[in-house]
C-alpha cells in the first residue's frame, strides 16, 4: 500500500512498514529472528542486510511505522526509552555541552543526564519550562546543546508551548528535544510544531500492553539521523525482533486506545475534583488547569494520565495507593490496564532531595481502558481508608 502523510493517523499506524509478505501474501509481515544474513559473495548483501545489530527487517518495519506516525523521515528503535535517550545524547553532544531540562522531568531521565553523563562532562540545569524568560536566560548562560522538555510532564502534568520553545531554542543555536511519551504521536506531533527530535519510551502507550520494553527517537533531518544511526549501530542498544514485533502490534491500535484512555481519564479527573479529600487534581483536560487552553491547541485530546494531591498529605496518598484493586500498584504507565503509582518512592525516587522532587502527597494514575464506572468505584473504595 502506498502511503502519504496526508492519510489519517490510524491508516498510517496500521499500514506503514507493514506491506504483505510477497511470497505467501501473509498480511502480517513475518517475524525475523536471524542474527546474520547470507551474502552473495564477499560484500554482496541482500537488500543491505548483514548482521542483526545493524539491521533487522522486523525492526526496520517498526522504525518506518514510527517515522510515519510522528511525521518524521527517520526513526530509530532501542531496547528501552533510556537507551534511546543515552544514544541520542552520545550522538549529538560532547563534553562541555549543556542540557536545559524541565524541573519536573522523569526521574530516570534526570538520573541518566546528571548521574551518568554528568561524569562524562555534560552539564545540566533544571528550569520551569513554562517560564520562557527563565529558559532563555539559562540557555544563554551555558553552552546549550539541547533544550529537553516533557509535555505533559511526568508527573506534574505541566503543559509547555512547543512552538514557542522551539523558536527560543533555535534562536540560541540549540536543538529542541520533546519527550512525547505521555501524549503519544496520536495526540501530539512535536516535529510539526518545530521540535527537532522526539523521544519515546515505547514501553508506554505505543506498546500499550505492559508486555514489552522499548524506546525510540524520531527526526526529520538527515544529518541528525546519520549521527544517531551511527551510534545505534556502533553501541548496539537496539530492540530485539520480538520486542519490535510486539511494539508494532501495539502501535497499530494506538489511536483507538488513546481515545478510550482520554475519555476515562477525563471522567476520573472530574470525579476527583469533587472529592473533599483532594487538594489538587492535575489534568490538562480540566478547564482550571493552567495549561488547558494550550493543551487544546497542541493536543488532539488530553491523554490518560492524572495526578492527584491529598489534603491529608503523605499518609493519605499512601493509603489510597495501597488500597485499590482495579488500579494495580506498579511502576510504568500507558498500558490497557490501570496503574497506580506513588512517584516519590517509585518512579521518581532518584530525584528525592533535588529541585525535581515530587510532592509526597501526590499519586499518579494511569487510566486504562476498563469500564470507567469500575475505575471510579475502585477509587471510591480506596478513599474510604483515608482517616
Amino acid at each position: 500500500m502506498s502511503l502519504s502523510e496526508n492519510q489519517g493517523f490510524n491508516t498510517r499506524a496500521i499500514h506503514a512498514g507493514q506491506a504483505f509478505e510477497p511470497r505467501t501474501g501473509a498480511v502480517v509481515p513475518p517475524l525475523h529472528f536471524s542474527s546474520t544474513y547470507a551474502q552473495d559473495g564477499i560484500g554482496g548483501l541482500r537488500d543491505g542486510y548483514e548482521y542483526g545489530r545493524g539491521n533487522n527487517p522486523t525492526r526496520d518495519s517498526l522504525q518506518e511505522q514510527l517515522a510515519a506516525v510522528e511525521g518524521g523521515t527517520h526513526a530509530f528503535s532501542f531496547s528501552s526509552g533510556l537507551a534511546a535517550e543515552d544514544s541520542l545524547i552520545r550522538a549529538l553532544t560532547r563534553p562541555g555541552d549543556h542540557i536545559v531540562l524541565g524541573n519536573d522531568a522523569y526521574g530516570g531521565t534526570y538520573r541518566l543526564i546528571n548521574g551518568i553523563l554528568g561524569e562524562w562532562g555534560i552539564g545540566n540545569t533544571p528550569v520551569d519550562m513554562s517560564d520562557l524568560d527563565a529558559v532563555s536566560a539559562v540557555v544563554a548562560a551555558n553552552k546549550t546543546r539541547f533544550v529537553w522538555v516533557e509535555t505533559p510532564s511526568n508527573p506534574l502534568m505541566k503543559i509547555t508551548d512547543i512552538a514557542a520553545l522551539a523558536e527560543l531554542t533555535h534562536d540560541a543555536g540549540a536543538l529542541l528535544v520533546v519527550d512525547n511519551t505521555f501524549a503519544s504521536p496520536y495526540l501530539q506531533t512535536p516535529l510539526a510544531l518545530g521540535a527537532d527530535i522526539v523521544v519515546h519510551s515505547t514501553t508506554k502507550y505505543i506498546g500499550g500492553h505492559s508486555d514489552v520494553v522499548g524506546g525510540a527517537i524520531v527526526v526529520k533531518d538527515a544529518e541528525l539521523a546519520g549521527k544517531i544511526g551511527f551510534v545505534q549501530f556502533a553501541v548496539g542498544a537496539v530492540s530485539g525482533p520480538m520486542d519490535a514485533f510486539l511494539t508494532t502490534r501495539g502501535l497499530k491500535t494506538l489511536g483507538v486506545r488513546m481515545d478510550r484512555h482520554s475519555e476515562n481519564a477525563q471522567a476520573v479527573a472530574e470525579w476527583l475534583l469533587e472529592r473533599p479529600e483532594v487538594e489538587a487534581v492535575l489534568y490538562p483536560g480540566l478547564p482550571d488547569h493552567p495549561g488547558h487552553e494550550l493543551a487544546k491547541k497542541q493536543m488532539k485530546k488530553f491523554g490518560g494520565m492524572v495526578s492527584v494531591q491529598f489534603k491529608g498529605g503523605e499518609a493519605a496518598a499512601r493509603k489510597v495507593a495501597e488500597a485499590t484493586s482495579v488500579f494495580t500498584l506498579a511502576e510504568s504507565l500507558g498500558g490497557i490496564e490501570s496503574l497506580m503509582n506513588y512517584p516519590s518512592e517509585m518512579t521518581h525516587a532518584s530525584v528525592k532531595g533535588t529541585e525535581l522532587a515530587v510532592p509526597v502527597n501526590l499519586i499518579r494514575l494511569s487510566c486504562g481502558i476498563e469500564d470507567v464506572e469500575d475505575l471510579i468505584a475502585d477509587l471510591d473504595h480506596a478513599f474510604s481508608f483515608i482517616q
